[in-house]
């Protein structure tokens, strides 16, 4: 049976202490160093940030960025929405939701950077998954936490998977892979480019592992984005561009040499791989990162129609206590228009 973990549960309790007085109602307090915090911890995707830092970037807009690893797709949405840190890197779809429940909390997304989500469901072939409609009858592990999980409904209904046939097993982010490398679980929610290579990792044979992308089996959805507080945003534009126009640059520094990339990583993160990273780091941006919108269009905006049809998907499986603002929860008002956003 189909359980259904809600993001909104997830994010009460980081909220309770943050919010206990209130959104902040200015700008949070300057100071020499401007935090960033990251979806999750120092892995190949977020070489790009330190690659702006490596590199000069934010120094040459005259910003000291800090980088904190995060907890999860949800984690940075109260750090930014509650003032504790000015920018972050999150699920815009977990955004949408979130101000559903929080209209008017000070946080919005800036610059898209995940055009293609990499919400997936990972399984077995040995194990009997390797297409959609393979969960039915079987075990599927999904982190409350977790961006893959909160769009399972729409993956579901896409493929025309019976939930009441699935059952969801709620799995903590390090027991993921390692109880479906242990049979624990026919499959999981994850990211496409962390679960797979975490299997690798474990010793799961690559020609066993399936990962089926949401964003090629039915769902128009976006992924991870920048994210800023907007009173921070109002009170330092001319900072939030050139955050993103640095932020621009370090992706297109990883992407020109992920392995130079992955190093950088390494160096915040001695436990890292960097052979791991990589491939993991590839991974992102040629099925993430690098699309046909991105090629043509730059890195940092959305397609309006398809985001209409994004909030539709989203629709299927989350009832809007109010109609949804596409203004408030993207804008393309700090992005740079010096041409900085084209990968090549």
């Amino acid at each position: 049976m189909l359980t259904r973990i809600t993001a909104t549960a997830v994010l009460a309790a980081g909220l309770a202490t943050g919010l206990a007085a209130g959104f902040p109602t200015s700008a949070p307090a300057q100071d020499a160093k401007v935090p960033f915090a990251l979806d999750w911890k120092f892995e190949g995707p977020s070489a790009a940030y330190f690659a702006a830092i490596d590199n000069g970037h934010f120094k040459a807009e005259g910003l000291n960025v800090e980088i904190s690893a995060g907890k999860g797709s949800l984690d940075a949405i109260p750090k930014v929405a509650t003032g504790k840190f000015p920018l972050g890197f999150a699920d815009i779809n977990s955004l949408i939701k979130f101000l559903d429940k929080n209209p008017g909390a000070p946080v919005t997304a800036v610059m898209m950077i995940y055009d293609k989500p990499p919400f997936a469901v990972v399984g077995r072939a040995s194990q009997g998954v390797s297409a959609p409609k393979d969960l039915e009858g079987r075990v599927l592990g999904a982190p409350p936490p977790d961006g893959a999980w909160a769009q399972f409904p729409a993956f579901a209904s896409a493929n025309g998977i019976d939930v009441k046939k699935v059952k969801v097993q709620p799995v903590g982010f390090p027991t993921r892979e390692p109880m479906l490398k242990e049979g624990k679980v026919d499959a999981i929610t994850g990211y496409s480019f962390s679960s797979f290579l975490n299997l690798v990792r474990l010793g799961v044979p690559e020609n066993d592992i399936k990962v089926l992308l949401m964003a090629d089996h039915g769902l128009a959805l976006y992924g991870n984005a920048i994210i800023v507080n907007t009173n921070f945003a109002k009170a330092n534009a001319g900072k939030v561009t050139g955050f993103l126009r640095a932020v621009a640059k370090g992706w297109k520094d990883v992407i020109a040499d992920p392995a130079k990339g992955a190093a950088m990583v390494a160096k915040r993160n001695p436990a890292a791989d960097v052979a791991l990273e990589t491939r993991r780091l590839k991974l992102s941006i040629d099925a993430n990162v690098v699309t046909d919108y991105t090629k043509a269009n730059g890195i940092g905006g959305i397609d309006s129609a398809r985001m209409a049809k994004a909030m539709k998907q989203l629709a299927q499986n989350y009832k809007f206590s109010n109609k949804p603002d596409v203004s408030k929860i993207f804008t393309n008002a700090y992005l740079p228009k010096d041409g900085s956003l084209m990968l090549k």
